[in-house]
């Protein structure tokens, strides 16, 4: 049975289109361009980081995060969670299971996810844990937080090779959700084969876990 669900963030339970577009205004592009860039980087596998390269060869990207929180704060809101999110944590709480949130994050975002009240039992960003995905030690502290169980956590994600892979590696059972700019562009067949479940909104995954469980749905 699956007794805790996990999910990642960006892409996942939060839209970040709204985060790429402010990038694409602060590197002084058209927001077309930079989308276009950063579609090509991820179709080819690359670190998504190398879009900012393209722009701006010696981009430094926590330099420049740095003085983007000096006068124009990197953050998000409720206008920002996929509109599916918060009735899907409910309605996966409501049957009992532990759900948390795992995803690589900056400083700003557990405090920021906190207040945003969802209805989860953990919070973990990569900077507290201080490791980030895919690394193996990321997906252990998932394990531990989630009861030390590995075969009965669910770790659901939009990313094929930076949560799917490594956390069925860690022995979790895995979710792919199709939506945001990995989850359509990054195509991994023999990865999305080895999840047990694959979907294309929040609203689809508690009935799916209900009858995985045996407990309807």
């Amino acid at each position: 049975m699956i007794k805790a669900v996990f999910f990642d963030v960006g892409g996942t339970i939060l839209d970040e289109s709204r985060e790429f577009e402010t990038w694409a205004d602060w590197l002084g592009v058209p927001r077309h361009t930079f989308s276009a860039v950063f579609g090509a980087v991820i179709a080819r596998g690359l670190d998504y980081r190398e879009t900012f390269e393209v722009f701006r060869p010696g981009f430094d990207l926590p330099a420049e995060l740095e003085r983007r929180a000096a006068g124009e704060p990197e953050s998000f809101g409720e206008e920002d969670l996929y509109p599916d999110a918060r009735a899907c944590l409910s309605a996966l709480k409501d049957q009992g299971l532990f759900v948390g949130l795992a995803g690589n994050q900056p400083a700003h975002a557990e405090t920021t996810l906190r207040a945003l009240g969802l209805p989860v039992d953990v919070i973990g960003t990569s900077h507290a844990w201080g490791v980030q995905k895919p690394a193996p030690a990321f997906f252990e502290r998932v394990v531990r937080e989630g009861g030390g169980d590995a075969s009965a956590i669910l770790y659901v994600g939009d990313r094929p090779d930076n949560d799917v892979r490594p956390a069925g590696d860690a022995g979790m059972r895995t979710c792919l959700i199709r939506r945001g700019p990995w989850g359509h562009i990054l195509d991994m067949p023999t990865v999305a084969e080895r999840c047990l479940f694959r979907i294309d909104s929040l609203d689809e995954l508690p009935s799916l876990v209900a009858r995985h469980n045996g407990t309807g749905g």
